[in-house]
Parts: structure tokens; sequence; C-alpha cells
């Protein structure tokens, strides 16, 4: 799959300079938006589920969102954070497309880059290292909407810089291959393009050539799960970003997504998250 970089809509929403001494040391982290990285000075250690990564100088390093994560500082240790957050769009998400390198190298380029982010926007400092003070939807929506207030050409100056930034990963990323079943590939490439509008099943058979009573088997057989089954996770998993990142009402939201109705999607999301749409925002907030 490839992404246009017309569709990469990357938000800052927190931007900084931090020096830590010994006290960087948080666990079980796990955000709805990306984290860049550049240590200027000292060492600390990244945990994540692939393993333990060693945060050195003159590198940068990302985190994708949503991925569990603690950070381990035993002395001194200075570094420039970015948060990021990819947002709404008919394309398909970047994160889903590439597995990203957790570290490449820096140049001076990248270390001026962070500067004049961090120069140009103090506003978007954090308030704290504790991630508990800031990763809250909340904090998360209040973040979005101060970027989207931004005047116009700083914002576009914001992600020229962000752009740049990442672009540093994506040179190394590789595509994810999901199944070798290019029937398959054109089946979940469709999902993550239309996956706001009403996806019709016969639709995503003809994508695939094949009779509809055989993609629902060839997908069960591949991922466990039947083709509706995972457009409608994919669209709950949209509904609870948007819920703690807009002020749509729950009816819009639902008419957003593609559904023909707002108690239906209510039903559906629920019987996924656990809890009503009404619920997941207010306990969010």
């Amino acid at each position: 799959m490839k992404i246009p970089v017309e569709s990469l809509n990357l938000l800052m929403l927190n931007m900084g300079y931090a020096r830590h001494h010994g006290d960087w040391n948080w666990k079980n982290i796990q955000s709805p938006f990306t984290r860049i990285f550049l240590v200027t000075e000292g060492m600390a250690r990244l945990h994540t589920e692939n393993g333990t990564v060693e945060l050195t100088p003159n590198h940068l390093y990302i985190i994708p969102a949503g991925t569990q994560h603690s950070y381990e500082c035993d002395g001194l240790f200075t570094l420039y954070y970015l948060h990021i957050y990819e947002g709404f769009k008919n394309e398909t998400d970047v994160f889903n497309c590439y597995a990203f390198p957790t570290e490449v190298e820096a140049t001076e380029l990248d270390t001026m880059l962070m500067e004049q982010l961090a120069s140009s926007h103090p506003e978007a400092k954090l308030p704290s290292s504790d991630p508990s003070s800031y990763d809250n939807g909340g904090t998360f929506s209040d973040n979005i909407r101060r970027y989207n207030q931004m005047p116009l050409h700083e914002r576009m100056m914001a992600r020229g810089s962000i752009l740049m930034l990442f672009s540093k990963f994506l040179a190394s990323a590789k595509p994810r291959i999901w199944t070798t079943d290019k029937r398959l590939t054109k089946v979940l490439q469709y999902i993550n393009n239309n996956i706001y509008d009403d996806i019709d099943i016969q639709v995503l058979a003809d994508e695939a050539c094949v009779t509809k009573h055989y993609l629902i088997r060839i997908f069960r057989r591949c991922f466990g799960i039947a083709p509706l089954q995972y457009i409608n996770r994919k669209k709950i998993e949209k509904a609870q970003l948007m819920l703690i990142t807009s002020d749509f009402a729950i009816k819009e939201l639902a008419f957003t997504l593609g559904f023909n109705t707002p108690a239906y999607f209510c039903r559906l999301f629920k019987h996924i998250a656990g809890c009503t749409p009404q619920e997941y925002r207010r306990n969010c907030k």
C-alpha cells in the first residue's frame, strides 16, 4: 500500500526540551499519539514488548501510537520530545502499512528542526514528565484544538518540520505484510481506504475476484474473524478516537462512520468497547 505524502495529516500535540536527573521513570504507558525523541545528553532505556533500547545522544527515536512501553533513567538525561497525532482522513494510516525502526541517527538539521519547533511553540511544552498529567482524553482533545486554532502559516511550518523528522524513520521503514494472499491484500486496502463508508461485502468479493461466500471463508481462515467483524472493529477504533478528539454528536459520529442508524452504532460500540459512546466519552474526559 502506498501512502501519498499529501495524506499524512500529522498534528503536533506537544513539543519541548526536558532535562532529567534520574527522574524519568514511568511504566506501562500506552497513548493514542506517536512520540519522537531526540536525545542530546546522557542515557536512558526504553522498554517495549520487543525488548530494550538504549536511548543515546545524537539519535532520533519513535514510539508509535498504541505501543505499550516504559522508561528507565539513572542519571543525567536531556532530550527534545515531539508528540504527534495522525489526524482523521480517508486514506490508510501510515502505521498500518509500515513497520518503523525505533532508532535512527540524527543530523544537525534534525536538531535545528527540534530547536525551532520548541522555541516557536512554548505553549506546547508538557506541564510535567509524568504521563498522567497529559496522557488523558481531556488534555488530548485540548492539544488538538490548540493546534487547529494556530494560524495557517504556523501550522504549515510545523507540519513541514514534522514531515522532515518523520521522513527519517520512513526512509528505513519496511512494508507490513498482513497476508501473502494478494486477493486479501486488495480487500484490506479497500476497507482501510473506505472505512468511513458503508462497506458492502459483495464489493469486497468483487475486489478479490471471488464469490462472497468464498471471500468470507478465506478471510476467516487468514484473520480468524469474518470481514464484517473486522470492518466493525476498525470503525469502532475510529469512533473511540473521534469521541475524545472531536465534539461530534453521537448521531453525527454514527453517520460519519457509515452507519445507517445511530441506534445500531451504539449497540455495536457497547458490544465491542464494553460501554456506550456517551459513557466512553465521559470516562475519557
